[in-house]
């Protein structure tokens, strides 16, 4: 039985993804993907979407704003335009996404189960009972927006969907996978994100299942008219009933990143591993023209999310020191840096498909390096991390929704130990 993995607050956040970046996150979402398919499978791709913590450190290593709701619509946009010219190959086809889209999930659906062999109209039902679940069953103040989902060429899905609460500006969003999954209407989630907001009648709930039946019965019995009228004159006392604690993300509202929304010694585990590495295997094993020292650490940042165990997640913030965000928090978008990550990452998975392993394997080597080096790394505070990252943001070309960023003057960084 598919149970809940967690929750979290996502601060709703307006605004359009430029299309240097979308760009960028299409191609770094699909070389990741395919890496991850490479080493762990199809189904395994899928487990991590349904993961809402590895979810939103994914969409923060690929430079969309670390801790907003935009991170869902932005993620599975560039999945689907980085992973459907390569369905064929792969087995994962992408659907649906925001307003319109959302709605056109069926009937993609259908197209491609035409086209590959499965059964189309069953998973178009999939779309349409997962998105009446949670935005009629699971009544928690939140209007659906979006809708996506993504399948295998053996039929197995994961559905990501988010809603909105406009009076309290935070989004919600809902996370399905078809692993294990023996209802609609019993406990169906892998995950739902999100903190409570009052009461909320989630009769999707295995314990709401005496409910349920009751509804029918009353309705058959006296019919809509006068339940209406029974329910006008009751006062409504909730019972809550006990539930398991879950790990609860509580993304802030504060666009900045600070010292307490990373670990830190994770933070310096992945400097100090690309520090060892780096010269070992990348300037001589990868070969890549131009790669350096600072693309070396985003790769071990891009290394963990690929390799990563789900524990790792809980500071998705962390993952946005890679590439920046589109809003300059925590810096501009290094782009020379992100196109050297994506040059990197391209070529292992190249080589891995002619069989030779040693490339991809040297990413794997360098987060398996940060994690035996973070208890005892050390490195420079937060502060002077940003502070140096900040001063160099137009050496590595920085780029966000403000435009280029201009050169500055190089003043000395502190090199505090934390």
């Amino acid at each position: 039985m598919a149970q809940r993995s967690g929750s979290a607050d996502l601060p709703l956040h307006h605004g359009r993804v430029p299309a240097w970046l979308g760009q960028r996150m299409a191609r770094l979402g699909a070389v990741m993907a395919e890496a991850i398919v490479h080493h762990y499978g199809r189904e395994e791709f899928l487990r991590r979407l349904a993961h809402p913590f590895w979810f939103q450190s994914f969409g923060a290593v690929m430079g969309m704003d670390w801790h907003s709701s935009g991170i869902t619509t932005s993620v599975l946009g560039a999945l689907k335009r980085g992973l459907n010219p390569m369905a064929g190959e792969l087995g994962l086809h992408v659907c649906g996404g925001r307003g319109r889209h959302s709605r056109q999930t069926p009937a993609e659906l259908v197209a491609i189960g035409d086209r590959i062999g499965i059964d189309g109209t069953a998973l178009s039902r999939v779309s349409r009972l997962v998105a009446k679940v949670d935005s009629a069953a699971v009544q928690d103040g939140f209007d659906l927006y979006l809708h996506g989902f993504v399948v295998t060429d053996d039929g197995q899905w994961t559905v990501v969907q988010q809603g909105m609460n406009d009076a309290t500006h935070v989004a919600r969003r809902y996370h399905w996978l078809s692993e294990g999954l023996e209802s609609f209407v019993d406990a169906p989630h892998a995950a739902i994100e999100g903190r409570g907001q009052g009461n909320i009648v989630n009769l999707a709930d295995r314990r709401a299942a005496p409910a349920r039946q009751a509804q029918l019965s009353l309705l058959e019995e006296f019919g809509p008219d006068r339940l209406a009228r029974e329910v006008a004159v009751l006062e409504r006392k909730p019972v809550v009933a006990a539930e398991p604690l879950l790990p609860h993300l509580n993304l802030p509202h504060h666009h900045d990143v600070r010292p307490d929304d990373v670990i830190l010694r994770r933070l310096h585990g992945a400097l100090a591993a690309a520090a060892e590495r780096g010269p070992q295997d990348f300037a001589e094993l990868l070969l890549v023209p131009g790669v350096g020292a600072r693309t070396v650490k985003s790769l071990a940042l891009v290394a963990e999310v690929i390799h990563g165990a789900p524990c790792r997640f809980a500071d998705p913030a962390r993952f946005s020191l890679a590439h920046g965000g589109k809003d300059r928090h925590p810096y501009p978008v290094p782009i020379k840096v992100y196109d050297k990550t994506i040059a990197v990452l391209k070529d292992a998975v190249s080589q891995a498909k002619l069989g030779n392993d040693e490339k991809i394997g040297a990413i794997q080597r360098l987060d398996a390096q940060a994690r035996r080096l973070e208890r005892d790394a050390r490195g420079p505070s937060f502060q002077a991390f940003m502070a140096e990252e900040r001063q160099r943001s137009h050496e590595y070309g920085g780029r966000s929704v403000f435009g280029e960023e201009p050169p500055t003057e190089i003043l000395p960084v502190p090199r505090t130990v934390a």
